[in-house]
């Protein structure tokens, strides 16, 4: 499983989240299902795996690390998905976020130009670019909310009768 750090990654967009009642041990049925499902929506150039992240390579040598699923889409490749599960007491906290992270070059190009913003090439979308950032993580909550819809269902309980989160940019 590859690792990775979120030091410098900012949430962008929506965020999605739902705590499941006696969830708990049911995190691999939701990476089982969610990737099954964006699979099978053949979407362009979407890549799916688990991944190892950290807050800082410091944190992560202290056992400071959880599993994601990390997708990601070959047309915008500073923008991914991370989808977390894992057990809140005999809960299961399942949750999504997308994030911008540019490659070293593409932040030094972006701050030299745009005065200290790393970002602002990687935000500097067309709107064709922005239609496919929209149609991706559409995708990929949409699959995300089947699996907890699956998983909720086995467990005799009703996704639409558990509160939901959904916040956009920068939506505390």
């Amino acid at each position: 499983m590859a690792s990775i750090t979120l030091k410098d990654e900012k949430i962008v967009g929506e965020r999605w989240a739902v705590l499941i009642e006696n969830g708990q041990g049911k995190a691999g049925q939701i990476y089982k299902d969610t990737e099954k499902y964006i699979r099978e929506t053949n979407a362009p150039g979407v890549e799916v795996e688990m991944v190892k992240a950290k807050t800082s390579w410091l944190k992560g040598l202290f056992g400071g690390e959880r599993d994601y699923m990390l997708v990601t889409t070959e047309s915008l490749k500073d923008f991914r998905v991370l989808i977390g599960a894992r057990d809140y007491g005999n809960n299961l906290d399942v949750h999504a976020f997308t994030t911008c992270e540019p490659g070293y070059f593409k932040k030094s190009f972006s701050s030299a130009l745009s005065g200290g913003d790393e970002k602002a090439l990687s935000y500097a979308l067309d709107i064709f670019q922005q239609q496919d950032l929209s149609a991706f993580r559409t995708v990929v909550y949409g699959c995300l909310d089947k699996a907890a819809n699956t998983l909720t269902q086995s467990l005799n309980q009703d996704l639409s009768k558990i509160q939901q989160k959904q916040k956009g940019f920068l939506g505390i």
